[in-house]
């Protein structure tokens, strides 16, 4: 399936088929398609929690409006980031630049974040998402469904999955064979309406 398929067929499902198993060849490719997302200054921030335990998907499932595809999907992903990334060791993000790139970058990683909360947060909202799109479309390539989903009590999801205070959930993304038919899409605005040349 190539890029423009995927991205048409791609439909946000809700009904998997719980029986069926994602082999371990085909996880480990979502997630190397999902990490080539961009990150800015490649600090790498985004991290995939696979939720491959039976009883904690079903207490996330609980904190998550009891909705089925937390449990019934092939492959949970919360796509969480940590927030202080930038600042933890970061040469390893320019490890083989030259010098000069590094004697660069590394100051400017410094000055873009130090002291802006809401740049750690928004850059880690921004990230996860774009990763998120890597990992869906990459499902739907390979003939799989997905669905994002943000319809959860984010303080409990994190609770159980022992998230860091220095971390952030963005959104989850459920994963699998589709068991049941999306509802028929909703149409798109003109594209007049959404394209704008220039300036508002």
């Amino acid at each position: 399936m190539d890029v423009f398929q995927a991205i048409q067929t791609r439909r946000a499902v809700k009904g998997f088929d719980p029986t069926h198993k994602i082999s371990a060849a085909e996880r480990d490719k979502l997630f190397a398609m999902a990490r080539l997302a961009p990150t800015a200054f490649n600090i790498q921030h985004v991290r995939f929690l696979d939720v491959d335990d039976a009883p904690l998907r079903q207490d996330i499932r609980a904190a998550a409006w009891n909705q089925a595809q937390v449990t019934d999907s092939s492959l949970l992903v919360v796509l969480c980031a940590d927030t202080k990334a930038w600042e933890k060791e970061p040469m390893r993000y320019w490890a083989t630049a030259p010098k000069e790139t590094q004697d660069f970058i590394l100051p400017a990683i410094d000055a873009y974040y130090r002291g802006k909360d809401g740049v750690q947060r928004d850059e880690a909202h921004r990230s996860c998402a774009m990763a998120g799109m890597n990992l869906m479309l990459s499902a739907r390539a390979m003939g799989y469904d997905s669905c994002p989903m943000d319809g959860f009590d984010y303080e409990a999801v994190g609770k159980l999955i022992n998230l860091p205070e220095d971390h952030l959930i963005s959104f989850m993304v459920a994963i699998g064979k589709k068991a049941q038919e999306p509802h028929p899409k909703a149409p798109l605005l003109p594209i007049e309406d959404v394209v704008i040349r220039n300036k508002f």
